[in-house]
C-alpha cells in the first residue's frame, strides 16, 4: 500500500435495522484526494444475503437512524455551508427532505417512538459570533470573556460562547410538495404579504443556559428526552456527567443521574420496555480519576445505577462503541488484546460472546432476529457483516478488495518477555523478501488505546517502503485489563518505555530479516511522548520522528483542551514528579536526528508543545527539523484533509529516506 492509496480505506458506520430484521442502513466514507476530504453516502442492504446499493448520493452522509416503523430514514449530511443538517428520506430511496437548519450544525439526534418528531441537540452560537451577525468576521467579534477552568475543545474551538443545546422539530413529509421561492411581485397598498413557508420546519428549543447538552433519546412514552449535561467548571475539572430528562412539552426537566453517583457517562439507551442503560465509567467523589476507566454497562434503575460489567476486566469505550438492543439483552463492544468483539449482556449481568476473533467490531444493530455488525478485520478497513446463531458471521460487503489490490502485507502477531517477564503483546509486519530490511519501531497514542488487528495505513505504507515494522501494546494500553493501563499512572517512561525497547529487542532476536543494527523509532500523541522518551534514554536509534507529542506537561496544563485533568492523573502535580517523567525536562540528552510533526489547530497537544521541544533540541545542536500543517488539528493521521495526509506519509518517507535508508 502506498500513500495515494488511502482512497482503498472504506470506513463503515455505525449500521441500523429494520425493525422485522428485513435490510439494513448504514453509511460508508473514504478519504477522496480529487474532493480533499472524506466522501461517503448511505447503503442499504436487504437481508439476509441481498446486494448492497447506495440509499444515497450526498457528498458526505452519515450517522442514519431509522423511524421506528422502518419506513423513514434520518441522517447528516452538509447544507449549502457545510454544516451538518438532519435529513431525511425513504428507506427505499429517493430525494431527502432537509429537517433542520441549525446555524452551526447539528451533533446527536433521534426519533421519538411514534415517528412524528426528531430530537437533536445543536450549538447555539452567542450572538455576534461565528456568522450570526451577517458580514461580521471572526476577527472583529468582541473580545471573550473566560472565567472558567477550560474554555476550547480540539477540532471545534471555544467552546462557552456555543452551548450545545435540546431541540425538538418535526418529521418533514417526504411526499409533500416542494418548497418554491416565491418571485418578486410589487403588492398593492393595503395587501398583505405573501406567507412564507418555513422549510425546513422551526425547530423548538427545549434547554437554554451554560450547559451543554448531549446525545439525546427520547423515553418509550415520548414525553421526555433524557440527555447527559456538561458544565464548564469554574476551578477543578469535574468530569462526573449527570443526566436529565427534559419534558418535550417545555415544562422543565428533572434529575435521572445525579452527579453525586459519579459516574461520566457517554451514552444513555433506552429499552423497548422503557428501562434506561448507560455507558459510563467511576471517577471517584472528587469526579477526575480517569487513567484506564474501565468503562462499562450501567443500569440506571433508581436513584443508584447499578454496573452490569466488571471494570477491571470488560472494556467498552471507544472504537464506536454504543448500546444495541435484542429482546431483554444489551448489546456492547468489549476491546480485547487489539480486538474489539461483540458482548451479550443480560439485566443480571450474565455475558456471553456475540462474536469475536479476528475482527474489530466498530458498530452494531439487532432486530426480527437478525444481527448486523461494522467490522474491521486484517485486509479490511471497514465491511458490514450478518452474525448467525452460532457467532459466525457472512460478509455482506466487499470494500477490502480496494486495499488488496493496492498490495498489504499481514503482520504476524507476536508475545515477547519484558525484562520484569511481563508479556507484552504486539506484532511485527516484514516486506516480502529475505531481508535483512531497516527497522521502525512504532508507538500508539493514548496511552488508554491500542493496536489492533484492523489494516492500518500507517504500518502498510512504511512496510511498501522497504520497512520492517514493530508494535506493541505496552504497559498503560486499553484492552489488557485496568491493572495493565493503571501501571504507569503518575509512572509515564517506566514501564511502558522498557516495555516497547524490550519487545523491539525480542523481535529482533526472534527473526533474522530484521536489522538490528538500522533501527528508527516514530510516534504521535502520547506515541510522541515515549519516542521523546525513547531517544532520550536509548541511542540506537539512526532518526526518530515525534509527532503531536505531549512533551512538556507543564505547559500542557494551561494550553491543552484536557490540561485541566490529563497530567494531573497521569503525571501527577509534584514538580519533581513531573519532571521525573517529562521529555522537556531530558531534551538535554537527545543526540538522535529527529522530525517533529504537528498540525496548526491541534488543541489537544497544542502546537507550542512541538516548538518548545524543536527548540530545544536545535539550541543543543541535535539535527532537527519541524512540518506544521495549517488547518489541521489532533486528528490528521485519521481524519485530515486527505491531500496533507499524503503529504504527511511522503515527508515521513523522506525522512526516513535520508536519515534510515533502505539498501
Amino acid at each position: 500500500m502506498r500513500a495515494r492509496d488511502i482512497d482503498a480505506l472504506v470506513s463503515v458506520g455505525r449500521p441500523v435495522i429494520a425493525p422485522d430484521g428485513a435490510f439494513t442502513v448504514f453509511a460508508a466514507s473514504h478519504p477522496d484526494l480529487e474532493a480533499n476530504r472524506d466522501v461517503g453516502q448511505l447503503w442499504r442492504v436487504d437481508l439476509p444475503e441481498g446486494a448492497p446499493r447506495r440509499l444515497t448520493r450526498g457528498i458526505a452522509d452519515t450517522e442514519p437512524r431509522l423511524r421506528p416503523d422502518g419506513a423513514l430514514v434520518a441522517f447528516l449530511r452538509g447544507d449549502a455551508q457545510g454544516r451538518a443538517q438532519i435529513f431525511v428520506v425513504r428507506a427505499e430511496g429517493g430525494e431527502p427532505v432537509q429537517a433542520t437548519d441549525a446555524p452551526l450544525g447539528v451533533s446527536g439526534f433521534a426519533w421519538s417512538p411514534d415517528g412524528h418528531r426528531i430530537a437533536f441537540s445543536a450549538r447555539v452560537p452567542e450572538r455576534g459570533r461565528y456568522g450570526s451577525v451577517e458580514g461580521l468576521d471572526a476577527a472583529a467579534e468582541a473580545p471573550r470573556r473566560i472565567t472558567g477552568i477550560r474554555w476550547h475543545a480540539n477540532g471545534l474551538g471555544y467552546l462557552g460562547d456555543r452551548p450545545a443545546q435540546l431541540f425538538v422539530v418535526d418529521a418533514p413529509d417526504v411526499d409533500a410538495e416542494p418548497f418554491y421561492e416565491p418571485a418578486a411581485a410589487v403588492r398593492r397598498e393595503g395587501e398583505d404579504a405573501p406567507t412564507q413557508r418555513l422549510i425546513p420546519a422551526e425547530a423548538v428549543q427545549l434547554t437554554d443556559g451554560t450547559a451543554s447538552y448531549s446525545a439525546p433519546v427520547f423515553t418509550t412514552d415520548g414525553a421526555d428526552l433524557l440527555a447527559v449535561v456538561e458544565e464548564i467548571e469554574e476551578v477543578v475539572r469535574d468530569l462526573r456527567t449527570p443526566v436529565v430528562a427534559v419534558a418535550v412539552d417545555g415544562s422543565g426537566q428533572r434529575t435521572v443521574v445525579a452527579r453525586e453517583a459519579n459516574l461520566a457517562i457517554d451514552e444513555v439507551a433506552v429499552a423497548p420496555d422503557g428501562a434506561v442503560f448507560a455507558l459510563a465509567f467511576d471517577v471517584g467523589p472528587a469526579g477526575r480519576d480517569f487513567v484506564a476507566p474501565g468503562t462499562g454497562l450501567w443500569l440506571l434503575d433508581g436513584a443508584t445505577p447499578r454496573s452490569l460489567t466488571d471494570a477491571e476486566t470488560i472494556d467498552l469505550g471507544e472504537v464506536g462503541s454504543h448500546i444495541g438492543f435484542d429482546g431483554d439483552d444489551v448489546l456492547v463492544q468489549d476491546r480485547a488484546r487489539g480486538r474489539v468483539r461483540l458482548l451479550r449482556v443480560t439485566r443480571a449481568g450474565a455475558r456471553s460472546e456475540v462474536l469475536g476473533g479476528d475482527v474489530e467490531v466498530l458498530g452494531h444493530a439487532a432486530a426480527g432476529g437478525s444481527i448486523v455488525a461494522a467490522i474491521a478485520t486484517p485486509t479490511s478497513f471497514g465491511e458490514l457483516v450478518r452474525v448467525d446463531a452460532g457467532g459466525t458471521w457472512h460478509p455482506l460487503t466487499d470494500f477490502g478488495a480496494g486495499l488488496l489490490e493496492a498490495g498489504i502485507v499481514t503482520p504476524v502477531e507476536r508475545t515477547f518477555a519484558a525484562r520484569d517477564r511481563y508479556p507484552v503483546h504486539g506484532w511485527v509486519a516484514i516486506p516480502a523478501g529475505a531481508g535483512p530490511f531497516p527497522v521502525i519501531l512504532q508507538i500508539h497514542g493514548g496511552p488508554f488505546a491500542s493496536y489492533g488487528i484492523h489494516a492500518f495505513d500507517e504500518t502498510q505504507v512504511l512496510v511498501d517502503a522497504g520497512y520492517a515494522v514493530v508494535y506493541c501494546n505496552p504497559r498503560g494500553s486499553a484492552g489488557y485489563g485496568r491493572a495493565h493501563g493503571r501501571s504507569i499512572r503518575q509512572a509515564m517512561g517506566t514501564v511502558d518505555y522498557t516495555d516497547v525497547i524490550d519487545y523491539l529487542d525480542g523481535a529482533i532476536a526472534a527473526d533474522a530479516r530484521l536489522d538490528g543494527s538500522r533501527v528508527g523509532v516514530m510516534g504521535g500523541s502520547y506515541g510522541g511522548y515515549l519516542t521523546a522518551w525513547v531517544i532520550a534514554h536509548d541511542h540506537r536509534f539512526a532518526g526518530a520522528i515525534v509527532e503531536r507529542g505531549f512533551l512538556d506537561p507543564v505547559a500542557f496544563v494551561g494550553t491543552s483542551d484536557i490540561g485541566s485533568f490529563f497530567g494531573d492523573e497521569y503525571v501527577g502535580t509534584d514538580p519533581e514528579v513531573v519532571a521525573r517523567q517529562s521529555p522537556m525536562a531530558v531534551a538535554s540528552r537527545v543526540r538522535t536526528p529527529t522530525f517533529v510533526v504537528h498540525s496548526e489547530l491541534d488543541f489537544r497537544c497544542p502546537l507550542e508543545q512541538a516548538t518548545r521541544y524543536y527548540t530545544a533540541l536545535k539550541r543543543q545542536g541535535t539535527p532537527a527539523e519541524m512540518l506544521v500543517f495549517p488547518g489541521e488539528n489532533h486528528e490528521l493521521t485519521r481524519g485530515g484533509q486527505p491531500r496533507h495526509r499524503v503529504e504527511r506519509f511522503d515527508a515521513v518517507l523522506d525522512w526516513w529516506d535520508r536519515y534510515l535508508p533502505v539498501r
